[in-house]
């Protein structure tokens, strides 16, 4: 049995998983918000306005990311005798909240306004792309950073896609979709600001603001999906489940009557099971019990798990 000590050190350990991204991103974004505001300042654009609301939403999102992971650190208490871990998933939420409202619709807002009153001018225009180019490639190199997280995190190598739907990862899953949301709302800022330039017509601009911010918007609502699931708790992936029910394949166990799992956070997992043990094991399950924990904590290295094995008989119309 691990002790709460060392069950604090892993946690502490494991709550570091994502982080060095959240930390890139928020370097990576300092500098973006900083020159895109002096891009703003010296051009009016409706574009460089909403990215510079977007970069320095990023930078509170990212804070508040760095400020959630040092709360999961928190020790484990009587009040809370499974730690705070989940305390990610709370200010993941928030995060998600303030891209939806502070960075997508703000920017729709102002970028609208001057979609409906074109008489708003772009001035310096390659200084504005200039500034768009250095963000571009400041984001790019920490949406990479992010890549790199992803590929060390990924253990089963799945697809990209099918990763970011089940990883319980939520600051690695921000991050990644606030680099490309960067990148793509940059390669719309220098289109709409590239067309304002050649036609002479303000009205791509502001409409390059109102796609970005739509865009985020979109992020917004689907991280918010993703944290809600994760907040109220979620169970381990098919592959993971997969993988404890072989631990209880054994001679002494006539039925595996349930077994349920619930993520405390990204490397936390709570896990209860009931087992039909047969009659002439019966006074072996104290010993069969802890070899099916040190079983399913061999498959689970890198996981803080707690785990609740109890011995029962199955009926048909057992009810979970």
């Amino acid at each position: 049995m691990l002790q709460k000590g060392n069950l604090q050190e892993m946690e502490k350990d494991n709550n570091k998983g994502g982080m060095m991204s959240v930390i890139a991103a928020l370097g990576a974004n300092v500098l973006v918000a900083i020159s895109k505001f002096v891009g703003f300042a010296v051009s009016g654009s409706a574009a460089m306005l909403n990215e510079s609301i977007h970069s320095i939403v990023d930078c509170g999102n990212e804070i508040l990311l760095l400020v959630g992971n040092k709360q999961a650190e928190a020790k484990i208490t009587d009040q809370h005798p499974f730690g705070q871990s989940r305390a990610k998933y709370f200010y993941s939420m928030v995060v998600a909240m303030m891209l939806f409202f502070a960075g997508g619709a703000l920017g729709i807002m102002e970028a609208t306004e001057k979609l409906f009153h074109p008489e708003h001018s772009v001035e310096n225009t390659w200084l504005v792309m200039g500034i768009l180019i250095f963000g571009l490639i400041v984001e790019t190199i920490s949406l990479r950073v992010a890549f790199k997280e992803i590929k060390e995190l990924n253990k089963d190598k799945l697809s990209l896609y099918r990763f970011l739907r089940e990883s319980r990862h939520s600051e690695i899953l921000i991050i990644f979709a606030e680099d490309s949301c960067a990148v793509i709302g940059l390669l719309i800022a220098l289109g709409g600001t590239l067309l304002s330039h050649f036609t002479g017509n303000p009205f791509y601009d502001a409409l390059s603001g109102v796609l970005i911010g739509i865009l985020l918007c979109t992020a917004a609502l689907f991280l918010a999906r993703e944290f809600y699931s994760l907040l109220i708790g979620e169970s381990v992936t098919e592959n993971d489940l997969v993988r404890i029910k072989t631990s209880f394949n054994r001679k002494e166990i006539s039925r595996l009557i349930n077994v349920k799992t619930v993520h405390l956070s990204p490397t936390a997992i709570l896990l209860t099971a009931k087992i039909d043990v047969k009659s002439e094991y019966e006074a072996h399950s104290t010993e069969l019990i802890n070899d099916i924990e040190r079983d399913i904590r061999a498959l689970f290295p890198a996981y803080n798990i707690y785990i609740y094995i109890e011995t029962d008989k199955y009926k048909e119309d057992y009810k979970r």
